[in-house]
């Protein structure tokens, strides 16, 4: 009787200590898959590439004032240029942009004189519609020293059912900058062809009523009107009042 109960004693007694032996084996088993996880975890941080250096933006210098949205002409354009920027570097304008440290100013091939208005003038004024320099300075002035020329009136008067609707796309363009350089362009126009220009006059005054309605370009909108009354005379007053009623004579 006594010799089964040591036996029993001794089953138990194994028992515990395989019990512990196998607890002892699972938490061994834990802590060696931890350490494999930290050890994948590390040489997934090592290998990752290091976080890149905040990107510094560059500083504006002094000349960016002077050239708005500047443009190599004859670099590699990143898209289609437009018709005039492919002229312009092509050579088709026969002028260039001579850089100045106060003011910019055009360098011209020949006396302007010297220059046949068609297509030239129709080119300047399509080049109004750019959005980027050189091509918007060249454009503008181009235009302007055309037109102070000997004779310009007379070249200028046939090329009008051709430049209108040029000035028109100016004129209604989204751009603000855009429709200033057309709409001073109209007036220098104006003053050159004079009453020449009443019968082409009603195409252009309805995109002038819309802004005219802007604040911002009300004043501007509402003197080049009255220039426009000035140069074309009586019959441009009738013309202007059958679009904008509104408009107030310089003679009132």
């Amino acid at each position: 009787m006594q010799e089964a109960k040591k036996r029993e004693a001794i089953k138990l007694k194994n028992g515990a200590t395989g019990t512990g032996s196998s607890g002892k084996r699972l938490s061994s088993g834990s802590r060696l898959k931890e350490k494999t996880e930290e050890r994948q975890k590390r040489k997934t941080l090592s290998a990752s590439p290091a976080s890149p250096d905040p990107v510094i933006k560059p500083q504006p210098r002094p000349s960016d004032r002077l050239n708005p949205k500047t443009i190599d002409p004859f670099g590699v354009p990143s898209k289609a240029p437009s018709a005039f920027a492919a002229i312009y570097s092509k050579g088709g304008i026969p002028c260039r942009l001579v850089h100045g440290s106060v003011k910019h100013r055009l360098q011209w091939d020949c006396h302007p004189e010297t220059l046949p208005f068609d297509p030239l003038l129709i080119t300047l004024a399509e080049g109004l519609r750019e959005t980027r320099h050189p091509y918007t300075f060249v454009s503008k002035e181009g235009f302007r020293e055309l037109l102070l020329v000997e004779g310009a009136a007379q070249k200028a008067v046939p090329l009008l059912p051709r430049l209108v609707p040029v000035l028109k796309a100016a004129l209604v363009h989204s751009d603000g900058e855009v429709f200033e350089r057309g709409l001073t362009a109209l007036v220098q126009l104006s003053a050159v062809v004079g009453p020449a220009l009443n019968d082409h006059l009603k195409h252009l005054l309805s995109s002038l009523s819309k802004r005219q309605m802007s604040k911002k370009f009300k004043e501007q909108t509402t003197d080049a009107l009255q220039k426009l009354e000035q140069y074309g005379g009586k019959e441009s007053l009738a013309v202007i009042k059958s679009k904008i009623p509104t408009y107030c004579s310089i003679a009132s």
